[in-house]
């Protein structure tokens, strides 16, 4: 299996404090990461411009050689890199981004071990959390990182992540559950089917998503001025959470 595209939906809850939850359509791009030279079509391009892109200097450094930006992240993190590596993600759409996550998969043969789950906010901050996967189930996989950054003025900084990773050539999953004090706070799901790597795909998903990473940004502000309104507790952000870090 080589690029995918996983296209299908994110259900968002809030169990603390208010009753909140929504769900909303959305894809992600599945990267073979020793394939990169192949991550092109007519209307997809690897560090340049088109309706869709992925640019390496978005995710992990600032180079412009992706597999040397996940080298220097393995060695910052004492990993060794893998004979399979996936990065999943949201590409850039009209050379707009904006990922408030991306997942690089470390596997042993078929089986993922490993993740390196990079998350920014919406103030410039973006840190990265290895995340050592057990198996749970025949399909699941499960792993728990500290939360160490701003991510929402209603949560706090702090707290435990706990994920769940469901992978295979004709869907995935991918859970995050936030745990603040010991109280499940947040859960936030994507569960998608699989969707070849082509031209057409790229038409098919703009149009279904059109321009979907910018509206991941509004429908961010759209649903934390609900928050706000029902009274939640709100939290500012600090110098550190405006860094790149790692």
């Amino acid at each position: 299996m080589s690029h995918r595209f996983y296209n299908g939906e994110v259900f968002h809850k809030r169990f603390k404090d208010a009753d909140h939850k929504f769900t909303y359509g959305f894809f992600m791009l599945d990267i073979d990461v020793n394939n990169l030279e192949t991550l092109k079509n007519k209307l997809f391009s690897y560090n340049s411009w088109n309706l869709f892109s992925f640019f390496a200097k978005d995710h992990f450094g600032k180079g412009d050689s992706f597999l040397q930006n996940i080298e220097e992240l393995l060695e910052k993190f004492n990993l060794v890199a893998t004979k399979k590596m996936r990065f999943i993600t949201l590409p850039r759409i009209a050379n707009y981004v904006f990922n408030p996550i991306s997942v690089l998969v470390l596997f042993d043969a078929d089986v993922p071990t490993q993740l390196l789950v990079e998350v920014h906010n919406y103030n410039g901050g973006r840190i990265v959390y290895p995340v050592k996967l057990e198996k749970k189930s025949r399909s699941q996989y499960e792993g728990e990182a500290q939360k160490d950054m701003y991510v929402s003025p209603f949560l706090k900084r702090d707290g435990l992540y706990k994920f769940s990773f469901e992978y295979s050539q004709e869907k995935m999953a991918l859970g995050v559950y936030l745990y603040e004090d010991d109280v499940k706070t947040m859960m936030t799901t994507f569960r998608a089917s699989s969707q070849e790597f082509s031209t057409k795909s790229v038409v098919t998903l703009f149009v279904k998503h059109l321009f979907l990473t910018f509206r991941v940004v509004t429908r961010t502000l759209w649903q934390s001025l609900k928050l706000y309104r029902l009274g939640l507790k709100f939290n500012s952000v600090t110098a550190v959470d405006e860094q790149r870090r790692y």
